[in-house]
């Protein structure tokens, strides 16, 4: 195969074929869980998503000589990244293509090419926009359909990104763990020991009546437990307000933690239900008429079994007193007390050693395996 054309997103037709091109290109993949489309709207409108009071995006889209689409990318400028690490790196994310090289090899040249233009160095991805939305490129766990706001894609895009010349730069994991393999003796044990240690610590649930505090809490905690992570960039105020106000229609407060000492909170773990549960009978990523009514009685008959842990974090100040094990062990025994029958944790950084063996240790088992690749830019 052979494109005709590599043509920015300019039109409305242009950007209904871009957020399309999904629904067709996996239509046949049972584990893919459709993206609802207003999401996916709503992160790449300029108007709606607070990425872009410091972010740029552009849109590409391939087509063939029959002017059908068969690829699509888009570039990214990170304002927080370059103001944090200024290391000239820019993104790619959005990624979708039929198993072609040049098609692949297209589109990262032309996102390249605009990011050049724009004095970047590096092209680093997949980010949807950001580290801190859906991000990396599913490497090995096929299997199974993804858990909520995690990535899932073909398994060929390895080797195109190979054949792009892009290299891997960091690897992540998730972990999976479920009600009959948790070591609860060994959670509860270690909970009992960090109090007998540490008797200022308390822990206690997100408090709804106080939501606004509560959730920048949980970020203030979050930015400064991830500040020396791989990657991390800190969210402005408003992805945060962004983020509170979307956490607000789903949240289960039981399923969001905090440890206090005496008083002050420092450290915390969120929780979230995995709505993919229900969103894989939702193919066409259309909401209405029948996806809302879907939704709302997966919740409100507690038909949704499994949860996803995608944040947690101690304050620097208080790492190596055993805070992490109190939040997990805490949650999991709350989970179990709702009908919670597994949990993944996702994504672990592979260099986050101590997190990875404490996670094997309660009875975690490493499930998918997920990557980010970069390359330099001339």
């Amino acid at each position: 195969m052979a494109t005709s054309l590599i043509s920015r997103v300019t039109s409305g037709s242009d950007r209904r074929a871009f957020l399309g091109y999904p629904y067709r290109l996996y239509r046949e993949d049972r584990h893919w869980i459709a993206p609802l489309r207003l999401d996916t709207k709503r992160i790449l409108n300029p108007k709606k998503n607070a990425f872009f009071e410091h972010g740029d995006i552009q849109l590409f889209v391939a087509r063939d000589s029959s002017r059908t689409i068969v690829g699509r990318i888009a570039a990214i400028i990170n304002g927080m990244h370059l103001k944090k690490y200024n290391d000239g790196v820019g993104f790619f994310g959005f990624f979708e293509c039929e198993d072609d090289t040049e098609v692949a090899k297209q589109l990262i040249d032309e996102a390249s090419a605009w990011l050049v233009d724009h004095g970047l160095k590096t092209v680093r991805g997949p980010a949807n926009p950001s580290l801190n939305d859906t991000s990396g490129l599913l490497v090995d766990g096929f299997h199974r359909s993804p858990a909520i706001l995690m990535p899932y894609n073909k398994p060929y895009y390895e080797r195109l990104f190979a054949d792009c010349g892009l290299e891997r730069v960091m690897t992540m994991w998730s972990y999976h763990l479920i009600e009959r393999d948790a070591d609860m003796e060994r959670l509860e044990r270690g909970a009992k020991l960090v109090l007998a240690r540490n008797p200022m610590l308390s822990v206690r649930i997100f408090d709804m009546s106080d939501f606004e505090n509560d959730m920048q809490t949980m970020l203030d905690i979050f930015n400064d437990a991830w500040s020396d992570n791989w990657g991390h960039v800190p969210m402005t105020d408003g992805e945060i307000r962004q983020i509170a106000a979307e956490m607000k229609m789903i949240i289960r407060p039981e399923l969001i933690n905090f440890v206090e000492d005496d008083g002050v909170p420092v450290g915390f773990s969120a929780s979230i239900l995995d709505l993919n549960y229900t969103l894989s009978t939702i193919r066409n990523g259309r909401l209405f008429p029948t996806g809302a009514l879907k939704l709302f009685f997966a919740l409100k008959l507690n038909l949704i079994k499994e949860i996803r842990m995608p944040l947690m974090g101690v304050k620097k100040s208080h790492h190596g007193r055993g805070i992490d094990a109190l939040l997990v062990a805490d949650i999991v025994k709350r989970g179990l007390a709702i009908g919670i029958q597994g949990c993944e944790m996702s994504w672990v950084l592979d260099d986050n050693e101590r997190l990875k063996n404490f996670l094997v240790g309660i009875g975690g088992v490493k499930e998918n395996e997920y990557a980010l690749f970069e390359k330099g830019l001339t």
